[in-house]
Order: structure tokens, then C-alpha cells, then sequence
């Protein structure tokens, strides 16, 4: 399937979306869309493992009339009643294999076609189907994959019946707008990646809570994806670990493996954290269903504040959970409540905690703990953590002493879903090897929207570009040395050391003189020449 194709596939579901959801809130319905295109990729994916599983015994040639008279959807339906003796070896195979397992009666296949007959049963059954995902289909590490998932919610309708017929339409026009298109994992993936960021549009301010804009997304995954000791020689070939503590729906994290993987590189595992539970259960259906395996992630649901996961709250620095890359983008100026403990957290107690205003260089420190000493940070921030006073200059001032920020990024305003603030991405290492600071400001380099600004290919390339090579530019990038810095009191403010004002055009008063001079005589011969003409008419001169 083409680009093109995988861009028409999004667009025709989210026309389904759009039309369908009627006066239910756009988070609301976004939820039920996205666990019906995971249904479907679980179905098809276990399908395709079953037939191959199965071999010459799946009943796929099955005639249709024959599957009617049997009142069965799929074949592996047919094969279960005429095996019963053989399931539990078989479900045994699966789940060895494809690591889980689905009952025929909850495949996609039925789903839809008890959506296509509009039978009475379809909600029960989903329910039963989503259920039995949940608690038995895979490992305890999926449990709770569709709690937020209410069928019975008067959302969809006031009575059983009323929700059963909504629910009908939708899997039918999901099942009818899906079968125009070959899918496959990336396919289904993409498409699901797009109806994210559709609902996320729709959403405000709440879509910061889970949604990083694809171009944003693109520069950070392509800057921790370069060698750190030398970004020049280009991308990494391996990274044993990535982790975004504030992971959202996931996509940050598999834009870096894709970078990567397409670069013929390798990751390890991935790891994210989540607090909002739908969101934690979103970013689990969105790694599954790019084709990543449940042995190659891990999402964490919980606060990263309180870092309440237990692999990252290991005590001896020998058994220490470090990662050789990071992303972030985690929630802008969140006001915080500290504790008497957390001053003494093994993350902030060399640099003290930040104010209860905003937890902005919490969260930096946090990731900043756990990454490798060979690895790469890049973290995006509101503009003020570059300049702002008290404890945040002092937390900015000793990881500059400490040569660990390596570039600032400032980005052009209204990028982002849930702000209109300019905003700026800083880039951390523990083996920097110059002592100078990259300034790059992006802020002039963007496409203008009505709603919402964008950055085009070329402005990522640029700002990629500029820091892979650390590239001065006039007007846009510049290296700083530690020492301007530090007479700078520490202040990270791109504007002190990258001017972007115009610089004035010289004047040649000589020249401006004799243009003056030669336009005033053009006048008064322009004025004599006129005067002879009304003369000659006998008018009045001027």
C-alpha cells in the first residue's frame, strides 16, 4: 500500500468517526473507534497465526452457504466444533507462539457480521469478547486493556437496544470503510496513528495530555537516534533501551524505533510511563499494533513525580535502570505538591527541587537520572525554564557547570494542541566533549495555519541539519562558549546570544543627496514644460 493509500485509509475512518459520534464528546468516541481498529488487527493477526498454525486442517475454503447452514463467521469457528478434544493443545500453541489467544465467537469476523445483521446479541458479546482479552487472552501484563471501555455507557444510548443499534453502525462502517483496503500491521498502525492526532485537534487543550505532533515528534527521534560522541558520522546502529516517561499514546517512542529500524538499526525495548489510564491503555493498543511484540515494550501506568515504578527505583547504582536514549514531552509548568522525601530523592538532591509553580525541571531531572553516559536526552519545555530565576536557575545553572547541555532548540509558538507557547527542546549528555552550548532558533521557519502552526520538511531538516553539525548560521544557529554563558548569569534565553533583528541597510548620503537633487530638477523642468503648455492655451500657469 502506497503513502498516499495509508493517508486515504485514515481519512476514510476518521470521516466515519466524525460522521458517527454525533453530540458524543470526541474523547469519548475516540476510545471506542481505536479499540474496534484494535480488535480488528488482534483478529486478523491471530487469524493469519491460527491458519498457519493449523495448516491443511483450517477450514478457510469453507463455502459461505455451508458456514450459514453451520451458523459460524470464520473457520476457525468450523474448526473448533469439529475439534473440541484439540483446543486446549491448540490455544496452548498460540499463546506460545503469538503470545495470546481469542475465542472464535470475539474474532472481528463475527463481530462485524452480528453488526452487519444487527443482531440483539452484538453488545453482549463485545463485552464478553473485551473481557475475556482482558483477563485471559494474554499475559497479566495486558490486564485492564479495555477498562475505560464502557458498552453499556448511556453515551451510546439511553437503553440496551439503543446502544446495540448505535454500536451496529459503527463496527459495520468501520467493517465497510476498512475492507476498501489491504491492511497489514503498519498499515492499520499508521491509520490508527492518524486518528489520534485527528481526535487530538479536536480535543484542545486536553490533547497535550497525550498527543506530540509527527513533526515535533520527528526532530526528537532523529537527533537521540545520531551517535552521541559524534552525531556527525550519523545514526546509531543499536539502542538496548529507550524510554519516554511521559509517554502519552506512544508515538514518540515508536518514532524512534522507526527511525532507527529504517536505518537497518536495532532496539532492545522500549519502555514508557503514563499516569491517565486511557491514555496508558492507548499507547499498549498503538505498540501492538505497529507490530511491536509484548516481550520488546514495556508501559508503566503510574506517576513519573513519585517514580512509583519499581525498575526504576533501584538503590544500588550497580543494578541502576539506564537508558541509552530518552524523550519527553511532558506536561508544560505543572504545578506540583512537594514532600519532605522528595528533597532528598536520589533524582534532585545534588540540585535541589524545582518551585511548586511549575515541575518542568523535575521531569528533566527525573530522565536525566537514568540516562546512559553514552546516551542522548531531548526534552521539550515551555520557553521559561531558559531564563526563569530562583531554583530553577539554580538547577540550570549546575547542569550547564556540569557541561550537560549540549544544544537549545527554540521552536516557532502554536505548534502544539494544548498551547499557544512557544516552546524549546533541550538537549542533554553526559559525555559531551565540547564546552560550548548550540543555540538554534526555529522559531522564524514554519507553515502558518488557521488553527495551528506546522513545521514543514525542510524547517525539520534544517534544524536537524544544524545540529548534527553544529552549524552557525546568521540569524539561526550559534555555538556559545561556557564563559559567555556564565556572564550571562546562566541564561539560557536564545535571543541573548542569537540576534534575529534585521540588520539595517547602510546609507549613502552622498548618493540619497544626488537622487534628491536629480528629482528636483526632473520637477522643475517637468513644471516649466507644463506651464508652456497652458500658456499656449491661455490658461493659468502653476
Amino acid at each position: 500500500m502506497t503513502q498516499q493509500q495509508q493517508q486515504q485509509l485514515g481519512k476514510t475512518l476518521w470521516a466515519i468517526a466524525d460522521d458517527l459520534r454525533g453530540a458524543m464528546n470526541a474523547d469519548d468516541f475516540r476510545d471506542y473507534m481505536l479499540s474496534f481498529l484494535f480488535l480488528r488487527y488482534l483478529s486478523d493477526n491471530y487469524e493469519k497465526a491460527a491458519k498457519k498454525e493449523l495448516g491443511a486442517d483450517y477450514p478457510d475454503n469453507t463455502p459461505k452457504e455451508v458456514m450459514a447452514k453451520l451458523k459460524v463467521t470464520n473457520p476457525l469457528e468450523i474448526w473448533y466444533k469439529e475439534n473440541p478434544n484439540d483446543i486446549a493443545d491448540f490455544e496452548k500453541q498460540m499463546r506460545r507462539k503469538v503470545h495470546y489467544v481469542i475465542k472464535p465467537e470475539y474474532l472481528w469476523s463475527n463481530i462485524s457480521e452480528l453488526a452487519r445483521t444487527q443482531d440483539d446479541d452484538l453488545l453482549n458479546t463485545l463485552d464478553k469478547g473485551f473481557r475475556y482479552i482482558e483477563n485471559e487472552s494474554f499475559e497479566s501484563t495486558f490486564q485492564g486493556l479495555f477498562s475505560e471501555i464502557n458498552l453499556n455507557s448511556e453515551k451510546l444510548g439511553k437503553t440496551y437496544t439503543e446502544r446495540n443499534k448505535k454500536l451496529c453502525t459503527i463496527i459495520t462502517k468501520i467493517a465497510e470503510g476498512i475492507a476498501k483496503f489491504s491492511t497489514d500491521t503498519d498499515i492499520l498502525g499508521d491509520a490508527y496513528e492518524y486518528l489520534i492526532g485527528q481526535f487530538a485537534a479536536g480535543s484542545g487543550k486536553k490533547a497535550g495530555e497525550f498527543y506530540t505532533p509527527q513533526q515535533v515528534s520527528t526532530i526528537l527521534s532523529e537527533i537521540v537516534t545520531l551517535d552521541s560522541q559524534d552525531p556527525t558520522t550519523g545514526k546509531k546502529k543499536k539502542l538496548d533501551r529507550v524510554l519516554d516517561f511521559a509517554c502519552g499514546s506512544g508515538s514518540l517512542l515508536l518514532n524512534v524505533r522507526r527511525k532507527l529500524i529504517d536505518n537497518d538499526g536495532y532496539i532492545g525495548k522500549i519502555f514508557g510511563q503514563e499516569k491517565n489510564i486511557t491514555t496508558y491503555n492507548l499507547a499498549r493498543m498503538n505498540m501492538l499494533l505497529h507490530g511491536v511484540k509484548d516481550t520488546e515494550f514495556e508501559i508503566h501506568h503510574g506517576d513519573t513525580l513519585d517514580n512509583d515504578w519499581d525498575i526504576l527505583n533501584e538503590m544500588n547504582p550497580a543494578k541502576k535502570m539506564e537508558f541509552d536514549a530518552i524523550v519527553a514531552n511532558p506536561p508544560f509548568s505543572l504545578r506540583w505538591e512537594p514532600t519532605e522525601a522528595m528533597a532528598d530523592d536520589f533524582r534532585f538532591k545534588s540540585y535541589g527541587l524545582a518551585p511548586k509553580s511549575a515541575a518542568d525541571f523535575l521531569f528533566l531531572l527525573h530522565g536525566f537520572h537514568f540516562l546512559s553516559g553514552e546516551g542522548t536526552m531531548a526534552i521539550i519545555l515551555p520557553h521559561g525554564v531558559l531564563f526563569r530565576g530562583g531554583a530553577e536557575e539554580r538547577i540550570r545553572t549546575k547542569l550547564l557547570k556540569d557541561n550537560n547541555v549540549d544544544a537549545v532548540i527554540g521552536l516557532p509558538s502554536n505548534l502544539f494542541f494544548s498551547t499557544g507557547i512557544p516552546v524549546c527542546i533541550l538537549v542533554l549528555k553526559k559525555c559531551k566533549k565540547h564546552d560550548d552550548v548550540l543555540f538554534i532558533n526555529a522559531s522564524e521557519y514554519f507553515e502558518k495555519g488557521k488553527r495551528q502552526n506546522t513545521l514543514r520538511e525542510e524547517d525539520i531538516e534544517r534544524i536537524v541539519k544544524a545540529y548534527q553539525f553544529r552549524e552557525e548560521l546568521p540569524r539561526y544557529s550559534k555555538k556559545v562558549s561556557m564563559e559567555e554563558i556564565e556572564k550571562n548569569g546562566y541564561n539560557l534565553n536564545i535571543s541573548r546570544y542569537i540576534n534575529t533583528s534585521l540588520e539595517e541597510e547602510k546609507i549613502d548620503l552622498k548618493a540619497v543627496n544626488k537622487t534628491l537633487t536629480d528629482i528636483e530638477k526632473r520637477i522643475k523642468e517637468s513644471t516649466e514644460k507644463h506651464n508652456s503648455f497652458l500658456k499656449e492655451l491661455g490658461l493659468k500657469m502653476i
